[in-house]
């Protein structure tokens, strides 16, 4: 992935060492004390598998309704967001439902990332009908609330936004990255988009589809989208096993895991995460398939 990996604790102390031999201060060079730096958007206690597949994170969550009364471009939502400030400020994630279906269809996502240390706004639509694009510029119009208007707008990093959508709020979210190539993570869910490629995306993404899938087929949908990417850009492609096209619609953990781990490493640049996603995950249980750029494997 592109973003390097700070150094080892076994450098950082040979390095250390070598200094000292050379009757220097045992200290680190500058260059390796910027880089053994804690990263400031780190958010939570060091990740574990079981932290990560935990149905609730180390953060407690608050939720605010906001009507499509008060807003433009989209339809409203749900905004669910870590209680304590105790941390600074927090990166956002805007959420689409699928063709037809509303915010609740999305709701688990809520509570689930926001207790691992996000701001994540599931979203209604203007139309239940809308099609991806126009969902792709209501995940941006919900980002730009967010960040502008809302009440838990002081909370928020406005440079640390992603977007995630089901099906056609899939579509929707390669529609966003696409529009606004400063998102730091993109997740879509079984997408589904008439538009296959997508060369002109900068933007990491972690495309998640589902061996069952007969409305959005991976032939046609997932897989086209992932191959399209750029080979330089950080991108993933998950494949869950025994699941459906509707499967992101309920609370599920490898769904949970792996978007976790997406959003912590390039939306928080949190390389404590980088370790469920490289080496690559092996397929079996829950993953029918695992693809991704690992340079370090």
């Amino acid at each position: 992935m592109k973003h390097a990996l700070p150094k080892s604790r076994a450098t950082q102390v040979a390095l250390g060492a070598a200094a000292v031999a050379a009757g220097l201060c045992a200290a680190l060079l500058p260059g390796e004390q910027a880089d053994a730096a804690e990263n400031s958007y780190e958010r939570g206690p060091d990740p574990t598998e079981s932290s990560i597949e935990a149905p609730r994170g180390s953060y407690d969550v608050s939720e605010e309704r906001v009507s499509s009364v008060g807003v433009s471009g989209f339809g409203g939502g749900t905004i669910y967001y870590p209680t304590s400030t105790e941390d600074g400020t927090f990166g956002a994630v805007a959420v689409a439902p699928g063709y037809t279906a509303d915010q609740t269809s999305m709701a688990w996502y809520g509570p689930r990332l926001a207790s691992q240390g996000f701001v994540v706004f599931t979203i209604d639509t203007n139309t239940r009908l809308d099609q991806p694009a126009a969902r792709g510029d209501q995940l941006l119009a919900a980002l730009d609330y967010l960040t502008e208007r809302s009440d838990v707008s002081s909370r928020i990093d406005s440079e640390r936004l992603g977007v995630m959508g089901h099906s056609m709020g899939g579509g929707g979210t390669l529609e966003a990255a696409k529009d606004r190539p400063e998102l730091q993570a993109a997740i879509p869910l079984t997408g589904w988009n008439l538009d296959k490629s997508w060369p002109e995306l900068s933007t990491p993404t972690l495309v998640v589809g589902a061996d069952g899938d007969t409305v959005a087929p991976v032939s046609s949908h997932s897989e086209p989208f992932y191959e399209s990417l750029p080979g330089s850009l950080d991108k993933a492609y998950l494949e869950l096993s025994g699941a459906s096209h509707f499967t992101p619609n309920t609370s599920n953990t490898t769904i949970a895991k792996y978007s976790i781990s997406w959003l912590k490493r390039f939306i928080d640049d949190d390389t404590r995460y980088e370790q469920f996603l490289c080496p690559l995950p092996d397929a079996g249980g829950a993953i029918a398939e695992f693809r991704g750029n690992c340079p370090h494997n």
